[in-house]
This record gives C-alpha cells, sequence and structure tokens, in this order.
C-alpha cells in the first residue's frame, strides 16, 4: 500500500505593497494618521506631474532638469536599523529653497562602498544625485503611482495651507543584481 500522496503546496500570495511605504513608518512612529492614498495609474496622472513621475529615471535629476537648479534635501527624520537607514525628507531647490518633493527612502547602505555610504549618511545630497554623480550602477522599478490630500505634514513641507490634491509614486531603485538600494516614496507639491 501507497502513502497518501501530500498536499500540494501553494505558496503564499504576495502580500500587496503598501504604496506610502515607508513613509506610513514615520507616521506611525509619530502616531499620525496616514490621508488615504488611491492608487492611480500613471496615464491618469495630469501634466506636469505625469513627465515628472511615470518614468523609470530617478527623481533627483528629473526635478533638476524640470527646475533648472540642483537640489539637496532636508531631512525631517532619520532611523536606522543596522544596514537599513531610513529618513524622511523635504527636497528642496539650492537656488531659492523651494520644496519640490515630500517623502521618504529606505536605504539598504551593505549594498554600497564606504564612500557613497558617508555621502547617503551626511544628509545633503539627496540618493538619486549621489548615485549619478558618483555613477553607481542602478535602475528605477516604479511600483504604483497614486493620489492624495496633503494634511497638516505636507502642508507644513511644501509651505502650504488647505487642502491639495497631491500625485506620487513609489519606487524600486536596484542595482544590476536585482538587490534594492532603495525605496522610496516620492509626492510632488501641486502647481
Amino acid at each position: 500500500m501507497n502513502p497518501p500522496a501530500p498536499a500540494p503546496v501553494f505558496p503564499a500570495p504576495a502580500a500587496t505593497p503598501c504604496l506610502a511605504y515607508p513613509l506610513d513608518e514615520f507616521y506611525a512612529r509619530e502616531g499620525v494618521p496616514l490621508p488615504p492614498i488611491e492608487a492611480i495609474p500613471g496615464e491618469a496622472i495630469p501634466e506636469p506631474f505625469r513627465s515628472l513621475l511615470v518614468h523609470d529615471n530617478d527623481m533627483t535629476p528629473t526635478l533638476e532638469a524640470h527646475h533648472g537648479s540642483d537640489i539637496h534635501i532636508e531631512v525631517w527624520g532619520r532611523e536606522q536599523r543596522g544596514d537599513l537607514y531610513f529618513r524622511e525628507v523635504v527636497l528642496r531647490l539650492d537656488r531659492n529653497q523651494r520644496p519640490v518633493e515630500f517623502g521618504a527612502n529606505k536605504i539598504n547602505l551593505a549594498l554600497f562602498p564606504p564612500a557613497i555610504r558617508r555621502l547617503i549618511l551626511d544628509e545633503y545630497l539627496p540618493l538619486g544625485h549621489i548615485l549619478n554623480r558618483y555613477r553607481v550602477p542602478h535602475a528605477g522599478h516604479p511600483l504604483g503611482y497614486f493620489r492624495i490630500q496633503s494634511d497638516r505634514l505636507m502642508n507644513r513641507a511644501f509651505q502650504l495651507s488647505g487642502r491639495h490634491l497631491l500625485y506620487g509614486r513609489r519606487n524600486i531603485i536596484r542595482n544590476p543584481e536585482g538587490q534594492p538600494l532603495s525605496e522610496v516614496v516620492e509626492i510632488l507639491p501641486p502647481r
């Protein structure tokens, strides 16, 4: 008599990634509810936001070309868990300090050489600027696009008042081996 065949094992479905990760972690740490996020197809994003978000390129060089200015970061929050470095940031134009992006980034420091890690931890240049300036091989892989109503935190980041409809994306930046260098949420200010 043969033993019964084992029941087939199916892998659990992959969890749908939160479009706000890792920004949602900073909100949770502060005990502030994240405004509801509505996933939308890239084609539904109006211009000029579509041109700035719907692509595989790094956001920093895209914003620098659009605004005709270099960009630096202002860090609002940070946390390091071993080699994982999380930061909540506002990207500002060098020429006039105007905010051009708000978001959060999870960076795997172990995948960078020491000199690049130091630049990241200096907290001045955006990751996209560092990757391009120092020719770190990488590719962007947007996971989704969204719209979100601004809240008090986003209004403070963008120097706004009232409610505004904002557009953003969740992106993963990978090295040639497919390892995630960074997971990032990028939200743009209104016009």
